[in-house]
């Protein structure tokens, strides 16, 4: 893709403005993000943060910077303050004694749900035509939203950004390439499939409920075309490589891309090289997939 289309071809001053839409669980903040010179071309996105489903929020780097940069090129984004499953500390994620689940109505299908309340408030005041992407967590619920939106009549998004996205409720097998890559510190903290699974389960609560929190198969058939990108040095390239592969078997189209020498969480850090390859890349593929009304 030419570098003439990404972010620096264009940039402008971001105005942002703190709101809520209402939700089935109540009101939902979220924080939109307009460009002084909008783009008339430039499709809005709707982006989702990540944090194990369980943290994070429209303050996280991950939030606010990439939205800011990517508003930054012309194009009006979305944030959403989804509801959180109850927090686990790494050392819960680590330990080897079973799970105990406190109630919390904040679990799936709560965080989806809030998304598809924010594209749709969204939508009707204007922006029926919108992205949507997010990273890690925030992917696999940007997929969830999508999927719950092919029963909609208001809104159908262009297209998904995701990035470092955990899409399979049960970590995929580590392809070797991704195994020799975890090596030093990228493998000390590296999610293992057991603290993956603990993740998952107390972002869903119930077992039985994890096949409909992560989307595969037929769910995929309707999607719009993907752009996956995982870091490098990430054990949920594992997820990442089969969720690309899940999208082809169903016909879907997908770019796969990986940001080389990164760890997860690299939207984390805007001062990075990882953060601005994914901009750069990210603001691209935006541009090569708008399409006018």
């Amino acid at each position: 893709m030419p570098d003439a289309t990404g972010p620096r071809a264009h940039r402008t001053a971001v105005r942002t403005v703190d709101t809520s839409v209402e939700g089935q669980g109540g009101p939902i903040p979220v924080r939109d993000y307009l460009p002084e010179d909008a783009r008339e071309s430039a499709v809005p996105l709707v982006w989702i943060h990540g944090g194990g489903w369980m943290s994070g929020g429209l303050d996280q780097k991950e939030s606010h910077a990439v939205a800011k940069a990517i508003a930054g090129t012309g194009r009006p984004v979305r944030t959403v303050d989804y509801r959180l499953a109850p927090a686990l500390g790494w050392r819960a994620l680590a330990s080897r004694s079973p799970l105990v689940l406190e109630p919390s109505e904040n679990r799936y299908p709560a965080g989806p749900d809030d998304v598809v309340s924010a594209i749709t408030d969204w939508a009707e005041s204007g922006h029926s035509r919108l992205f949507v992407g997010g990273a890690s967590a925030g992917a696999n619920l940007a997929v969830a939203a999508t999927v719950a939106l092919q029963r909609s009549d208001t809104v159908w998004p262009l297209g998904l950004a995701l990035v470092y996205g955990g899409f399979h409720s049960v970590l995929p097998p580590l392809p070797e390439r991704v195994v020799s890559r975890l090596t030093g510190f990228a493998g000390r903290i590296a999610f293992t499939p057991a603290s993956y699974d603990r993740m998952t389960l107390n972002y869903v609560g119930d077992e039985r409920l994890l096949p409909e929190a992560f989307p595969t198969g037929a769910d995929l058939a309707g999607l719009p075309p993907a752009l996956v990108m995982d870091a490098d040095r990430d054990s949920l390239r594992a997820s990442g490589d089969q969720f690309a592969a899940d999208l082809r078997a169903v016909g879907r189209t997908v770019d796969y891309m990986i940001i080389e020498k990164t760890l997860h969480g690299f939207l984390n850090h805007p001062r990075g090289r990882g953060f601005r390859q994914g901009i750069r890349a990210m603001s691209q593929w935006l541009d090569t997939h708008d399409r006018p009304a």
